[in-house]
Formats: structure tokens, C-alpha cells, sequence
């Protein structure tokens, strides 16, 4: 597809976004939202023909990149045959989108409750949490991002929390295994990993495990930072909540369906939760779906007795039509094996090598299509490059950095003192060395601030 240049039209979509559109997470009188004119595959372009390598994904959900041919004809050949229908009914679309799922996920989760994203998904897990053990109270990791919706933010261990938070959520918060900033005055993997679970044990101890109804966590943790666990932690996690009869739930809504070069990043780890969400990868974000997979033992609970809860559009077919053809479309087109391959062979040593290079960059971490670089100031000191939660001139250097990436024709994904490397599953080779060199350009600015 090619970029059609018409300013005039993208003045006029900008002038109408000012003007009614009201922006998440955002000073409304601060923003410059771009104007977007088209996107295909792994790019996006503007009104004036500036086209973008998109190492965002959209939100980190478009896994097949942008236009894909035979999900935009899915859901096409849905809306002619059936648009919308209620979901106390059995649809075609709906049944089969939970066929595939459940075909995928690991262990005994077969029942698939669908919702419209994932932080209503996240909202969904708890409640059947609490109602399966009569228990008030979820633990999850600071560092983490669980949705916007307002048991969801509460459950998140980041600042988008704070102004939500009433501290009357009966969320605990904890700290998870991060050796390159450990809480836990770790020197290997193994005491990262070691530590944090005792931690997490000695939390359950004093916050009473009788009255801890889930364990809520990242997989991998997505915008805290891609902060891929020890070997051991998340099976570790799985044997405390046996011990004590508390629920697992992961979030796999960022890690899930390819991310990580895995169907789902909990097969990296050989863990089976008793609850696992879902939603952006699931549809490449094509329409909006999410959902909870849920174990035979937790589905059990609700067999002769109502589930309190649901969503008018839960299942809906379009949704559900566009689940079914990314499901396919990435078993028939090796897409999870495309971002396991392309992030060891290219990005992972790509990234390495500018790390060698940038005295920005402290740390590469990530797996498959999940990357992120932390930007320090000072290396030895492990200094971040801006102060936690920065906003402002204190975030300069960061809004320097992605300024630098757009002007290099990269799209990047910013958060704090990280930039994110997350995209589309279907990059290829090419693509990816194109947002390497972008990123290898931006970094010589971030390097200024360095000491």
C-alpha cells in the first residue's frame, strides 16, 4: 500500500482529534497526537508521507502486523453473515475462537470466558479467585501493569496506580525477581531467585494465607520493563500457592500468542496457573478481545452454581471471527516461530552489540519479540538515565531519545528509563536490522546525557 500525501486531510483529523477526542494516561493540553493515514505489515505512515517502522505494535498487540489480508477478509465475510449476537449463545465464531485458544494453552485450561480486553480479563481472574476460595485479598509484584479498569489498576505495581488507589482494593503488593536492580542484594540468578521466593513466603506468612484469595503476575512483566524471571521463580510461585491454597493467575494479555516465541511465555517455563488472561495478540488487535482461561478445578466451582458476572459484548463474533484467523494465520505462516528465530538470531545480538557500543544502555533483557534496553546515566552507578517516574525537563533525555528514533523513521516504545523493542511478530530480517540501525542512531543522543 502506498502512502497518499494529503496534509490538508490530515489537519482536519488532527483538528477534530483536538477538539473532541479525550486521550488516556494524558494532559490533555500537553499532547501532539500524530495523525496516522494508513499501516500495513510493519509500518505506519502521516498525512505528509512520512512513514514508521512500528517497534511498538501498536500497544504491543498487532502480532501479525497491521492489514493482514485474511484476517481483514474474516472479518468482512463475519459482518455479512452474523454482525453481533448475544452471549448466551452458542456462535460459530465464539465456539471455534475457544476451540483454538484452548488448544493452545497449557495444561487444563479449556474453558475460555471472553471479554473485551485484557484489563476487564484481569478484573474477571480476581473475582473468580475470590468466589473459588472465599478469600478477600490478591498478592501481586510491584513493577508490573495489569490494565486501566479499577481492580485491574489497583492490582498494577507501577505510578498509574497511585491516583486510583484507595488502598481499600485488598491488593498487596510484593517484590518480584530483578537481579539488575534486586531488592534483594543478589549476585547470581539463582539468590535472585532464591530470595524472591522466600520473600513472597514470608509476605503470605504475615499477610495471613487464609485470607489470600490469588497470586497475580506478569509472566514476563510487559511495560515495567521485560523483566524475564529467573529459571525456578514462576514454578516456585506455582508450589507456594499449592502449599497454601491460593490461585495463580498469570497475565499473559502482553506476553501471549507469539511474543516470546512461544504460543504463550508460560511454556517457556514449564508452569501450568490456575488462571491465565488473554487479549491484544489474540486478534492482532484487529477487534477488541480478551479472556480468561480457566482451569477444570476453578471451572468446577461454577458448575451448578452462576458465575455473578459478564459482559454484554463477551465473545462478540467479529472479535471472535478476527481470533480464529490470527490463530491460523500464525500456525499456517510460522509466525511464533518467525519471532523466536528473528529475536535470537537479529535482534538479541543486535541489541548486544549496540549495548557494547552506547554507554546509555545498561542492561538488554528480553526473548523472542520482547526486548527492552535500560537507559542509564552512569553505567557502574546503574544510575537510571532519568529519575523514577519522571515528567517534564527531568524526562529530557528520554523525550530527546524517542525524538531522535521518530526522526530516524522508528516508532519507538518509551517508558521511564526504558525503551522497548516489541514488533510485530512477522518482522523479518530486514525490518528488524532497519530498527536496529534506527535505534543504533538514537542512542548516540542518549549517550549525551550520559556521565
Amino acid at each position: 500500500m502506498t502512502p497518499q500525501i494529503d496534509p490538508r486531510a490530515g489537519a482536519a483529523v488532527k483538528a477534530a482529534d483536538r477538539a473532541h477526542v479525550f486521550h488516556s494516561w494524558s494532559a490533555q493540553d500537553l499532547i501532539d497526537p500524530l495523525a496516522v493515514a494508513g499501516a500495513e505489515g510493519s509500518y505506519f505512515w502521516d498525512y505528509d508521507g512520512n512513514r514508521y517502522l512500528d517497534f511498538t505494535s501498536g500497544l504491543v498487540f498487532t502480532n501479525i502486523g497491521y492489514q493482514h489480508p485474511k484476517v481483514v477478509a474474516a472479518i468482512q465475510e463475519q459482518a455479512a453473515t452474523l454482525t453481533t449476537f448475544a452471549p448466551a449463545f452458542a456462535v460459530e465464531a465464539r465456539s471455534e475462537a475457544a476451540r483454538l485458544i484452548a488448544e493452545r494453552t497449557p495444561g487444563d485450561l479449556d474453558k475460555i470466558f471472553f471479554t473485551n480486553g485484557g484489563a476487564d480479563a484481569v478484573e474477571h481472574a480476581v473475582r473468580m479467585a475470590r468466589i473459588h476460595t472465599g478469600r478477600p485479598k490478591v498478592l501481586s509484584a510491584y513493577r508490573s501493569y495489569h490494565g486501566g479498569t479499577q481492580q485491574a489498576v489497583n492490582i498494577t505495581g507501577d505510578p498509574r496506580r497511585w491516583a486510583s488507589d484507595g488502598a481499600a482494593a485488598g491488593v498487596v503488593h510484593f517484590w518480584a525477581p530483578f537481579l539488575y536492580r534486586s531488592r534483594f542484594y543478589a549476585e547470581t540468578e539463582q539468590q535472585e531467585c532464591e530470595r524472591a521466593l522466600e520473600h513472597l513466603e514470608t509476605t503470605i506468612a504475615f499477610e495471613g494465607p487464609g485470607t489470600i484469595a490469588a497470586v497475580v503476575l506478569e509472566t514476563i512483566p510487559g511495560t515495567a520493563g521485560i523483566m524475564v524471571p529467573p529459571r525456578g521463580y514462576l514454578a516456585g510461585v506455582r508450589d507456594l500457592c499449592d502449599k497454601y491454597g491460593i490461585v495463580f493467575v498469570l497475565d499473559e494479555v502482553m506476553a501471549g500468542f507469539g511474543r516470546t516465541g512461544e504460543w504463550f511465555a508460560a511454556d517457556l517455563f514449564e508452569v501450568t496457573p490456575d488462571l491465565m488472561t488473554f487479549a491484544k495478540g489474540v486478534n492482532s488487535g484487529y477487534v477488541p478481545l480478551g479472556g480468561v482461561a480457566v482451569s477444570g478445578r476453578i471451572a468446577e466451582t461454577f458448575g451448578k452454581r452462576p458465575y455473578p458476572g459478564g459482559l454484554t459484548y463477551s465473545g462478540h463474533p467479529l472479535a471472535c471471527a478476527a481470533a480464529v484467523a490470527t490463530i491460523n494465520v500464525m500456525a499456517q505462516e510460522g509466525v511464533v516461530a518467525n519471532a523466536a528465530v528473528v529475536g535470537a538470531q537479529v535482534i538479541e545480538p543486535g541489541l548486544r552489540e549496540l549495548a557494547e557500543r552506547h554507554p546509555s544502555v545498561g542492561e538488554v533483557r528480553g526473548v523472542g519479540m520482547f526486548w527492552a534496553l535500560e537507559l542509564v546515566k552512569n553505567r557502574e552507578s546503574r544510575e537510571p538515565l532519568v529519575p523514577y517516574n519522571a515528567a517534564g525537563e527531568a524526562n529530557a533525555p528520554m523525550a530527546a531519545f524517542a525524538a531522535a528514533a521518530k526522526a530516524h523513521g522508528l516508532w519507538p516504545f518509551v517508558n521511564m528509563n526504558r525503551t522497548h523493542v516489541v514488533p510485530p511478530c512477522t518482522t523479518t530480517e530486514t525490518e528488524a536490522k532497519e530498527g536496529l540501525a534506527a535505534l543504533d542512531a538514537a542512542l548516540s543522543v542518549a549517550d549525551e546525557y550520559t556521565e
